[in-house]
């Protein structure tokens, strides 16, 4: 589309997706731009599906690197990778109320833990505030993660320690965003749906869940 009409049309990105990722990916159009940096600063979970498979480790941690070695995955088991997986939890827990700066003896902390509302305010390290296994067939697994300030990377990088905490090792097949924030998949708009009319359907939509988060959140 052409025209003076549209030369002020600012379009925004929010959290982004790497080349090797997919899913749900968030933009603001116009005053959705600002509504995008309130919606970072509420710093919301985000959801992902993450495939993994035993038996190789490559430079870069995905299926689609250069293989570096490859591993016996035998004896690993679903009850051995779960215990990994609790183990990761508990770790990240301890360092989500670290960087919440919440005293846990408080009415407040009781009150924003039952709302599902403790999180960093500010900016810290990656944490996975969940982790579950959805699958287990060996050699391959699959993950949902539910995850703060992450990148898709570091995600990655997560399967493949998973791997070295077993005595084998692992790469990621797929890392598929679910969730961000208030948005779901069931938000987004497949490549199909790129026009105006799907689009300001969409804005429709989701503007009562954004205009309620902020609202919760910020105030």
């Amino acid at each position: 589309v052409r025209g003076p009409r549209f030369r002020k049309l600012k379009i925004g990105a929010g959290h982004r997706l790497d080349v090797k990722a997919s899913g749900v990916f968030v933009l603001g159009i116009g005053h959705g731009n600002k509504l995008l940096t309130d919606l970072y600063n509420c710093h919301l979970t985000k959801v992902y599906i993450v495939g993994g498979l035993f038996g190789k480790a490559t430079d870069d941690f995905s299926d689609t690197g250069n293989l570096v070695e490859k591993t016996t995955f035998d004896h690993i088991t679903r009850e051995k990778l779960e215990r990994i997986l609790a183990v990761i939890q508990g770790t990240n827990q301890k360092a989500l109320l670290m960087y919440s700066n919440i005293d846990m003896k408080t009415q407040e902390a009781y009150e924003l833990a039952v709302k599902g509302l403790i999180r960093p305010m500010a900016k810290s390290p990656p944490i996975i505030t969940a982790v579950r296994c959805l699958q287990f067939a060996l050699p391959e697994f699959q993950l949902e993660i539910h995850c703060l300030h992450e990148t898709q990377q570091y995600l990655r990088k997560m399967v493949h320690e998973i791997g070295l905490e077993l005595k084998s090792s692992a790469v990621c097949t797929q890392v598929r965003r679910i969730r961000d924030g208030v948005f779901t998949v069931d938000d987004a708009l497949p490549r199909t749906q790129w026009d105006l009319q799907s689009i300001q359907e969409a804005i429709r939509n989701c503007q009562l869940k954004v205009e309620t988060e902020l609202e919760e959140t910020l105030g």
